[in-house]
């Protein structure tokens, strides 16, 4: 599959993690989601309906990362590709990487992250 859609530096404020500084306040995090699926029908017939669309996909992660208040960065990523694979049937495959843009760490650190992949089932 060569086809990808890709949505980039998606910035949402949630709760996740495990500190205890971290479940009493929301933080900002950044997501990418590449889609896989064909669009070549799409781009025959310029159709919107032809292909998944993207602004649909961004409103069932920013749900999901927003209502899930996750312990875990890997929690949330593999819920968002599920969550995505969920939303439409033409997506084959799709990736998440999500990063805290503030962790609460010692170290100057520009973010931490975590990525998931997950393709459809035969």
């Amino acid at each position: 599959m060569n086809d990808r859609i890709e949505l980039r530096g998606l910035r949402v404020r949630a709760v996740v993690g495990v500190l205890a500084e971290e479940r009493e306040r929301e933080q900002p995090l950044a997501l990418d989601v590449d889609l896989e699926r064909p669009f070549d029908g799409a781009a025959r017939d310029d159709d919107l309906a032809e292909t998944t669309n993207y602004a649909e996909i961004l409103d069932v992660v920013e749900r999901v990362v927003v209502e899930g208040r996750f312990l875990l960065l890997e929690t949330l990523v593999t819920r968002v590709a599920r969550a995505v694979l969920d939303a439409d049937a033409a997506i084959d495959a799709v990736h998440v990487r999500v990063r805290k843009l503030r962790p609460p760490v010692a170290q100057d650190v520009d973010s931490v992250g975590v990525s998931h992949s997950a393709r459809r089932a035969p």
